[in-house]
């Protein structure tokens, strides 16, 4: 039974690609093209002096992310996950229980592509692609774009623009990809952390261990963990 629901979202997730790939191509042929004026720039760090949020990037990693949700619970705050699409398609579960905790879901792309090196229409398929899929999950419309690796171009920013997202960096990396030790986690996290960082993590056993800690930390200097778009505004 297993399997088979897994085949079932596998071909619920090629019809989607297709359909957008499709659709992309109606548009160029009937004179339309997805662009945008280039007036977006990527966002680094948000406007506010009182929030923070950690960014947790979600393509691989599932089984911590019932710890980490926990941990958020236990803690009483909320924040940002950016999906991939190929992982939606495989964890519509997990997806779903992250949203009902309250957490804001963002859009990573669907392949986990180096963005800067595709073109406008592979640019703008990543994205939409991811979008469709998670809508059809949750029901919601995404509009923060985490790029895959932090790679990105100006055809990039103008797709992300065109398709009504903001396109998301950061202001500290905890490297837990590559790092897995547990004290430079929390160390990265929290060095001269400030209103307003952006604090990229993943879902891995040493960021799970490095967590609870990082969230104290910020409530100890009044910093409140929130999510992406709340980061952003200026405080009221």
């Amino acid at each position: 039974m297993a399997n088979k629901v897994k085949f079932f979202r596998y071909v619920v997730a090629n019809l989607a690609i297709g359909a957008v790939v499709i659709g992309l191509l109606a548009f160029t042929l009937s004179g339309k093209t997805v662009s945008a004026a280039g007036t977006e720039t990527p966002i680094y760090k948000g406007d506010s002096k009182t929030k923070i949020s950690l960014m947790v990037n979600v393509y691989w990693g599932t089984e911590f992310i019932d710890e980490m949700l926990d941990i958020f619970e236990k803690n009483e705050v909320v924040t940002t996950f950016f999906v991939g699409g190929m992982w939606v398609a495989e964890n519509d579960a997990v997806l779903q229980k992250i949203y009902d905790h309250g957490h804001e879901i963002g859009n990573h792309g669907y392949f986990h592509k180096d963005h800067k090196k595709l073109g406008a229409q592979r640019n703008a398929e990543e994205i939409s692609v991811t979008h469709r899929l998670v809508k059809s999950v949750i029901g919601v419309d995404m509009n923060l774009f985490a790029p895959p690796s932090g790679s990105f171009g100006k055809t990039t920013l103008q797709q992300a623009e065109s398709l009504g997202y903001t396109t998301i960096m950061w202001s500290k990396d905890t490297i837990d990809w590559r790092d897995h030790d547990t004290e430079k986690i929390y160390s990265r996290a929290t060095k001269n952390l400030e209103g307003g960082d952006l604090i990229l993590m993943h879902p891995t056993k040493n960021t799970v261990e490095a967590l609870n800690r990082i969230i104290q930390y910020a409530k100890a200097n009044n910093l409140q963990v929130s999510k992406v778009s709340e980061t952003l505004q200026a405080d009221s």
